[in-house]
Parts: structure tokens; sequence; C-alpha cells
């Protein structure tokens, strides 16, 4: 069930706004909000203000316990913003929150100063004040979260990305050394940056290298299998270097069928093959 206010609040923040915003700020400057070097006081206030004046308009429809109404979008996508531009700042979950809970003090003296004369009003306006804020302090730490994992994720993409770079060993020759343990999200990874690099260089031969692989097991190998045949489709030979004899004794024991597939224990020794192929040789100066 939806309560519904008699707008008590509503009025408060329309005839207070300009004595409630210094007081909030405050009330975060002596939290530490207003001291944090992450964030300028300028772009706290601007926050301030916003909020205000977005939670003024939405009081104003009597609705104070149900967040997620139409009523309430502006308000949760202002904090939507919020929340994502303080976890790039490098602000905690809790430091969020208090952002919407530090307001409570100032909203309340304001709602004990109009309705002192009023207990039972005064309590019931402070309970609906106290469930909005803690509901919209919750739902923050929510929203803080989802943008936390889609920081993390990026970070991880774009680590997955440097630790596999793709690099040029000679002309139409490129080498790609793997390192660490194959995943199918990696595996994506390094298929689109190979492919993009044989496409903008014309190479014809590619060297995996899984010297730095700790483990193949079924999973892995087909993981190079798709890469290989990936780059066989854009027209490009695969050479796997860096198959060590513990890493033989696996694949052979797995049944994984390599025999298409020109593997070589030493990146060096793969890169004489691939400068053969290309008519090349490296001979001793005299």
């Amino acid at each position: 069930m939806v309560l519904k206010s008699k707008n008590t609040i509503a009025e408060i923040l329309e005839r207070y706004e300009a004595e409630l915003l210094p007081e909030w700020l405050t009330e975060l400057e002596t939290s530490g909000m207003g001291r944090n070097t992450l964030i300028k006081a300028t772009e706290l206030r601007s926050d301030c203000e916003e909020f205000l004046r977005l939670l003024r308009s939405a009081v104003q429809h009597g609705n104070l316990t149900d967040i997620l109404a139409p009523e309430w979008e502006s308000v949760r996508q202002m904090l939507a913003n919020v929340c994502r531009s303080r976890v790039k700042q490098g602000f905690t979950s809790t430091e969020i929150a208090s952002f919407i809970f530090s307001f409570k003090k100032p909203l309340f003296n304001r709602l004990s100063q109009e309705l002192a004369n009023k207990s039972s009003e005064l309590f019931e306006e402070i309970w609906l004040s106290t469930t909005l804020l803690d509901r919209l302090g919750l739902w923050t730490t929510e929203i803080f979260q989802k943008a936390r994992e889609e920081v993390i994720q990026r970070q991880q993409e774009e680590l997955l990305e440097l630790s596999t770079p793709v690099i040029k060993l000679w002309e139409g020759i490129l080498a790609l050394p793997m390192i660490g343990t194959l995943d199918s999200a990696r595996t994506q990874i390094v298929m689109e940056s190979l492919l993009q690099q044989i496409l903008e260089s014309g190479s014809q031969v590619v060297i995996i290298d899984i010297t730095g692989v700790p483990t193949v097991d079924t999973l892995v190998a087909q993981h190079l299998l798709k890469t290989i045949a990936a780059a066989r489709l854009m027209g490009t030979d695969c050479i796997i270097s860096g198959i060590r004899p513990q890493i033989a004794q696996t694949i052979v024991h797995l049944g994984v069928d390599l025999s298409e597939v020109v593997t070589k224990a030493s990146l060096a020794d793969a890169f004489g093959i691939a400068l053969r192929r290309q008519g090349l040789a490296v001979t001793k100066g005299t």
C-alpha cells in the first residue's frame, strides 16, 4: 500500500529550500564529504541543489514510499548519474549513501519547528521522511554496486586486451603470445584482436605462442582451434609454439587433434618456419 503524505514535507522543501541547502552542506562537511578531495565543493553544491529541486517536485505527488513510481524517475536518474560519477572518483558505497542520509537532520529540524504542537502529525511526517530517505539511500548502494561491477568488467576487458598483444615480427608475420589461463571471454577478445590485425596488416602467418599458458585442457584446446580456424578463414596460416613435453603429453591424453596444425617447442623455431614460408631465411653475417 502506498501511503500519502499531506504534503507537509513538500511545503517545507519549497518554503525553506534556501535554508535547507546550507544546513545540508554543513552536515556533509561534518561527515567529511565536504572536505573530501575527490570532489570539488562546487560540484557537491550543484548536486545538492539538483536533488532538492527534484525531490520537491516528486514529493508534491504525495507518494513518499514507492520510489520506483513514475514521479520519482527524475530523482532516480539524477542519483544514478551521481553514483556513476562517484564510483569513477573513488568514493565508497557508504560515502555515496551518506549523501542522502545526511539530509535527514536538516529536514527533521524543520519538521520539528513546523509541527512543534502537533506531535502525532510530527511523528507521521518524520516516519514518512525517514522511510523515504532510507529507501533512496539504499537504492544508491544498489546502483553503486552495478556501476562498480561495470567498472571492474571494463577494467578486466582492458587488461585482457593488454595481456594478449598481437605483435608484428616481420612483414607478413604476426605473433600472439598468450600468458595465463584461457577462457571463453578471453578467447573471444584474442580472436577479435587477432583478426583485426590480420585484416590491417595482410599477414599470411600467425604464430600463437602458448609458452605462458600453465595448463592445456580440452576447453583450452578448443579455444585454440577456434582461433586457428578463424584465422584460416582470413587466409592466414597458424603455427603453435611453446609446446612443452608436459603440454604435449596432455594434448595426446585428451585426444585433441592438432595434426593439421604446425607445432613447435619454441617461438624461435616457429619464427624460422614462418620466415621460410615467406621465402626468407636467417643467415650468419660474415
